[in-house]
This record gives C-alpha cells, sequence and structure tokens, in this order.
C-alpha cells in the first residue's frame, strides 16, 4: 500500500513538474513556478537542459536589454535675433565698401524683420552739410544692399550728420581726417530670426 502511494506522489510530482517545464526549460521548479536552487545557489537542470534555455539569473544569464526608444527628432524652434555691423567712409564720400558679411548673415536668417541705416559724418564743414552728407551715406548703403537682393522695404534710413561722435582727435590735415574716421559711417542693426534645435 505504502508503495502504491509512494508511486502515485512520484508520479503525481513528475507531472506537474514536466507541466511546469514546459514554462521554464530545462529546469526544475515548485509548485510557485520557482526555479528550484542547489544549496550553492545554482539552477537545478533537468536531463534535458541546453545552454540556449539559460534564463534570467541562472547560469550567467542576463536580462535582455529593453531596445533603446529612438531619439526624437530635433524640434527647429525660432529666436529672435540682433545685430549690428558698421561701414565706415572715406573723407567726404558716400561710396560703399564691401557689404558681403552684411549680406551673408542676412542670407542665414530664417526670417528678415528689419534693416536699420543710420548715417554719420564728422565735424569737418558745416553741420548742415554734415547731416546731409550722413542721409546720402544711408541712402547710399541702403542702394547697394538692395542691388544684391535685400528685400528695401523692410530697411529704415535715419541720419545724425556730426551729432554723435565717437571719435576723441586732436591734430590737423590728414592726421585729424585719418582719425576721424569712426565719426564717417553708416550702423546697420538687423533684426530678425533664426532657427534654434531643441
Amino acid at each position: 500500500m505504502k508503495k502504491i502511494a509512494i508511486a502515485a506522489g512520484l508520479a503525481m510530482a513528475l507531472g506537474t513538474s514536466a507541466a511546469v517545464q514546459a514554462q521554464v526549460p530545462g529546469y526544475a521548479v515548485n509548485s510557485d513556478d520557482t526555479i528550484w536552487r542547489t544549496s550553492f545557489g545554482e539552477c537545478w537542470h533537468t536531463g534535458f537542459w541546453t545552454q540556449d534555455q539559460a534564463v534570467e539569473g541562472c547560469d550567467g544569464a542576463v536580462a535582455k536589454a529593453e531596445p533603446a526608444a529612438p531619439e526624437a527628432a530635433p524640434v527647429a524652434t525660432m529666436a529672435d535675433v540682433e545685430k549690428k555691423f558698421a561701414l565706415y567712409f572715406d573723407f567726404d564720400s558716400t561710396q560703399v565698401g564691401d557689404v558681403s558679411n552684411i549680406v551673408n548673415y542676412i542670407g542665414s536668417l530664417a526670417s528678415l524683420q528689419s534693416v536699420k541705416l543710420v548715417g554719420y559724418a564728422d565735424f569737418i564743414g558745416s553741420a548742415a552739410y554734415n547731416e546731409q552728407l550722413s542721409k546720402r551715406r544711408a541712402e547710399a548703403v541702403a542702394a547697394k544692399l538692395g542691388q544684391v537682393g535685400v528685400d528695401s522695404s523692410k530697411m529704415t534710413i535715419g541720419y545724425m550728420g556730426e551729432s554723435a561722435p565717437v571719435a576723441n582727435c586732436t591734430g590737423r590735415g590728414a592726421e585729424l581726417i585719418a582719425c576721424l574716421r569712426p565719426d564717417r559711417r553708416v550702423d546697420v542693426e538687423i533684426m530678425g530670426q533664426k532657427r534654434a534645435q531643441q
């Protein structure tokens, strides 16, 4: 009778174990679906275990890394920008020099809002003459920028004559004229927007 009970118990245990082993192939598990371990903490294999059946926590197997989520594409946002340039003139001249740096900057903008041009003159000559000279300088810069494709509707012109000097000069003749060069200029203030990556 005892032999029949033991045999039935073994058959039940083996049947349960076989059913669970289908869920964890190659490992012996208990009724809680936990893999049995030896006294050394090693996972208990069945006779059918192979290395490719190794599960996380047993036989040196580690969890597979989750596939990395694709990086979100950078979102382009618009940022307001402002930049100033100065163009300098020879004495009593309205001849505009190189404007490529201004044109290149405007070309780098996503949108152009405004180009403010303010002309200046040095103090040599009458105030009335210098006021008109500073105006002609600003108009000459506007014309040159328009010729190379800058939207003339975005440009505004102002002029200050000799009323806003920045040079502090003494001397006479050619020395004085050379020293006053910073006062013979057109200030160019550009407002626009650039794309900024986030």
